[in-house]
């Protein structure tokens, strides 16, 4: 059975986390922190009900504007956090009262998250990265934390059919807690919906290049930058081909959708 969600005119807000919603251009996310995020996923792990993870960056701002399915998966999910500076400038914008701890990256947490997980004898599945780097994470994270249970499966096979199948078989093999996708967006998100009443796991949580990054496979920039609101430039710095126009490109557009929805609400504010 293939999840469905609808696309009403109005995005569905589910509104039961326990963490403060904001919402920029009609997406929205949560108010919390690293510490509240590992605290709310390995809690959550045992769980009758499956649960989504999303999280929200620029890029994903631009989906959820451009794709419906894509805006509905993110306000459905169970919780979402802020991966970018330039969506938590957004919502200061909107009047929210955030501050960059309420901004995480993958990269970031990841450690603690596999630290936690080992402790709560909870279970990980990395599903992401190109062949040999879902291997190097595991050999990371059990160095930091030898009793933690984790299983992997590079992210390159087919998302339909047979290897898919066989994919998933593996992954229910193992049963984990939390499942880690990192396709990229929106293939990720896309993959979740197609086949999450198949998989025998409990929190699902879409990671994007979070292992290339983690392993060193793709060099993630100065902590000066990506701390401080610019690692789309020192990734850009980095792969100037590939990623010009989602950031040059990708950054305009969201920061006009963001005036304009700005100067729309003055205007019947005032009116």
């Amino acid at each position: 059975m293939t999840t469905q969600f609808s696309s009403p005119s109005q995005p569905e807000l589910v509104k039961d986390s326990g963490f403060p919603e904001v919402v920029v251009l009609q997406t929205k996310f949560h108010q919390l922190t690293c510490c509240d995020l590992i605290e709310y996923v390995t809690s959550v792990a045992r769980d009758s009900t499956k649960k989504i993870v999303a999280n929200v960056n620029v890029r994903a701002m631009n989906f959820a504007c451009d794709l419906p399915w894509y805006q509905e998966f993110i306000n459905r999910a169970d919780v979402v956090f802020c991966d970018g500076f330039g969506v938590l400038l957004a919502a200061k914008l909107n009047g929210y009262d955030l501050e960059s701890k309420h901004r995480m990256t993958c990269p970031d947490y990841i450690e603690n998250l596999a630290k936690t997980c080992e402790k709560r004898g909870r279970s990980l599945f990395l599903l992401a990265g190109q062949p040999g780097v879902v291997e190097k994470a595991i050999a990371q994270l059990s160095a930091i934390a030898p009793d933690l249970k984790i299983d992997g499966h590079h992210g390159f096979f087919e998302k339909t059919g047979a290897e898919n199948d066989a994919v998933i078989e593996k992954i229910n093999q193992f049963n984990p807690d939390l499942l880690y996708v990192g396709f990229g967006m929106p293939t990720q998100e896309r993959w979740i919906l197609d086949n999450i009443d198949t998989i025998d796991a409990t929190v699902f949580l879409p990671l994007g290049a979070c292992l290339d990054f983690y392993t060193g496979t793709v060099r993630r920039g100065p902590k000066f930058l990506t701390d401080n609101g610019f690692e789309w430039l020192s990734r850009l710095l980095i792969e100037p081909r590939r990623l010009w126009s989602r950031y040059i490109v990708g950054n305009t557009l969201f920061f006009y959708r963001v005036l304009k929805e700005l100067g729309w609400k003055a205007f019947v504010s005032k009116s």
